[in-house]
C-alpha cells in the first residue's frame, strides 16, 4: 500500500504528521516482480533462504475481481460429489485479501437433466455456491518454493485447499500436490501419483488434527503454508513445521512406464469446497463462510529449475 504523509493541525503550536493511504493505491497492483522487496516474517524461515528469489506473486492489493492475468475460474459442479456450484461471483479482493466465500443458496441447476445418472446434472437445485481459481494456461512453474498466507474456517463441512496439478497428462498421472487441505477437523499434506488403474491414485499423505496445535484460537489466525520442491523431493510445511516429505525417487507413476509427474510444470489452484466425498456434513454450519488469502508467492533458485 502506498502511504503519503499529511500535516494535520492539532490544538497545540505543533503539526502532527499522520500517514494516510494514497488514493492512487486504489489502482490495481496485481503482480509482484522479483526485483521488489517483500517483508519477511519475524522469527520465521525467510522465503528467500536457500538461494530462492521471488519470481511471481499475487498480493491481492486491489479491490474487485481477482486479476484475470493471474487467475481463471472453474464453473459448475466439478469433482468429488461436492455440494457447491463454483462461480466467479464468490471470489473478490478486498482490504488486501482474496476472499473466497461459500454460501448456502437455493438456485436452479441450469444443467439439470431428470434422466441423467451423472451426479452433476441430476441435481435439480444448487444448494451451495463457492469459487475455485487456478493459474492453468496463465502461470506454471517447475520446482520452487510456493508460499501462501491465509486464514481458513474449520467449521463442519468445509473443504478449503491450496494445491497444484501438472500441466500435462491425465489425473493423477500428471501429479497432484496438496500444500494445504482441510476437512473433518484435520489438515492434510498430500502428494498423489498415478497407478496402473485409470483415475486411481497412489497417495503419500500426512495429517494433523487442529486440536494438536494446542491453540484454541488456531482457526482465528492467519498461517503460512509452504512447499519446497526440487529435483530431490517435495516438502510441505505449515508455519515452518514439516508435515510431509517425499523423495523424488519415490515419485514415479506406477503405470509400467515409470513416468515422473513432478519433472514437469505445475499450476496453482485455490478453492473452498463444501461437503462431498471427504468434506463432511455442512448442515450444522451457518453460512456464509470465508477462506481469506493474504498472498500467494512463488520463489525459484537461479538456474535450478530444470528437470533431471
Amino acid at each position: 500500500m502506498k502511504i503519503r504523509l499529511t500535516a494535520v493541525k492539532v490544538l497545540t503550536p505543533f503539526l502532527l504528521l499522520v500517514m494516510i493511504p494514497d488514493p492512487a493505491d486504489a489502482e490495481p497492483c496485481h503482480c509482484i516482480h522479483s526485483a521488489m522487496r517483500l517483508p519477511e516474517r519475524a522469527g520465521a524461515v525467510k522465503d528467500t533462504s536457500g538461494g530462492y528469489r521471488l519470481v511471481w506473486a499475487d498480493e491481492f492489493n486491489h479491490k474487485g475481481a481477482p486479476d484475470p492475468g493471474n487467475w481463471k475460474f472453474e464453473e459448475g459442479y466439478m469433482r468429488n460429489n461436492e455440494l457447491q456450484w463454483y462461480q466467479s461471483q464468490n471470489a473478490k479482493c478486498s482490504k488486501g485479501l482474496l476472499i473466497i466465500e461459500a454460501r448456502k443458496e437455493h438456485l436452479p441447476n441450469k444443467t439439470y437433466d431428470a434422466q441423467s445418472e451423472n451426479w452433476r446434472t441430476r441435481r435439480e437445485f444448487i444448494e451451495y455456491t463457492s469459487a475455485s481459481l487456478n493459474t492453468a494456461g496463465v502461470h506454471s512453474w517447475i520446482y520452487g518454493r510456493f508460499v501462501m498466507r491465509a486464514r481458513i474456517d474449520t467449521s463442519a463441512g468445509l473443504w478449503p485447499a491450496f494445491w497444484t496439478l501438472g500441466t500435462n497428462g491425465e489425473w493423477p498421472s500428471n501429479g497432484e500436490i496438496d500444500i494445504m487441505e482441510f476437512y473433518k477437523r484435520k489438515l492434510l499434506a498430500n502428494i498423489a501419483i498415478g497407478t496402473d488403474r485409470r483415475y486411481n491414485a497412489k497417495w503419500y499423505s500426512n495429517t494433523k488434527a487442529i486440536k494438536d496445535f494446542k491453540d484454541p484460537d488456531w482457526s482465528k489466525k492467519f498461517h503460512i503454508w509452504r512447499m519446497d520442491w526440487d529435483a530431490q523431493g517435495i516438502s510441505l510445511f505449515v508455519d515452518d513445521e514439516l508435515l510431509n516429505h517425499v523423495g523424488m525417487e519415490e515419485l514415479y507413476n506406477r503405470d509400467g512406464a515409470r513416468s515422473k509427474p513432478f519433472t514437469q510444470p505445475q499450476y496453482i489452484l485455490l478453492n473452498l469446497a463444501v461437503g462431498g466425498d471427504n468434506g463432511g456434513d455442512p448442515s450444522t454450519t451457518s453460512f456464509p463462510k470465508q477462506y481469506e488469502i493474504d498472498y500467494v508467492r512463488v520463489y525459484q533458485r537461479a538456474g535450478g529449475n530444470k528437470a533431471k
